[in-house]
C-alpha cells in the first residue's frame, strides 16, 4: 500500500529537481564548438568576381564573423539590417557565405 503513494512521489520529486536544475541555467548561453579555433579552411569565389578567391588565410589574424546566407532565406532578411549596423560600426568585419543559391538571385537580393 505505501508503494501505491511512493512511486508517483518518487516521480514527482525527480521531475521538480529537475526543472530545478533547468531553471537555473542560462537560456541566452549558446554553446559553440569553434570558440577559440581557428577557422577551417577553404577556397570560394568572390560573389562580385567570380575569378578571385576568398580563404579565411586572407584574414589571418583578425576577428571575423562568417555569415552563411541566401537570397531564398526568410530569417536572412530578417537578421541582414542588424548585420549592416554592426558593420557599419567596424567593430568585426562580415564575410558572407551565399549557400545554394543562383549567383545572379544573391548579386540581385544584395543590392
Amino acid at each position: 500500500m505505501k508503494l501505491k503513494y511512493l512511486v508517483p512521489l518518487i516521480a514527482f520529486l525527480a521531475l521538480a529537481s529537475l526543472l530545478g536544475v533547468g531553471l537555473t541555467l542560462n537560456p541566452t548561453a549558446i554553446p559553440s564548438t569553434m570558440i577559440g579555433k581557428t577557422a577551417p579552411d577553404f577556397v570560394l569565389p568572390t560573389l562580385s568576381d567570380e575569378s578571385s578567391n576568398f580563404s579565411p588565410s586572407d584574414l589571418s589574424g583578425e576577428r571575423w564573423v562568417l555569415n552563411v546566407w541566401a537570397s531564398w532565406c526568410f530569417s536572412c532578411r530578417h537578421e541582414h539590417p542588424i548585420l549592416n549596423d554592426l558593420a557599419s560600426k567596424n567593430l568585426v568585419k562580415i564575410i558572407g557565405l551565399n549557400y545554394k543559391d543562383e549567383s545572379n538571385k544573391a548579386k540581385e537580393w544584395i543590392k
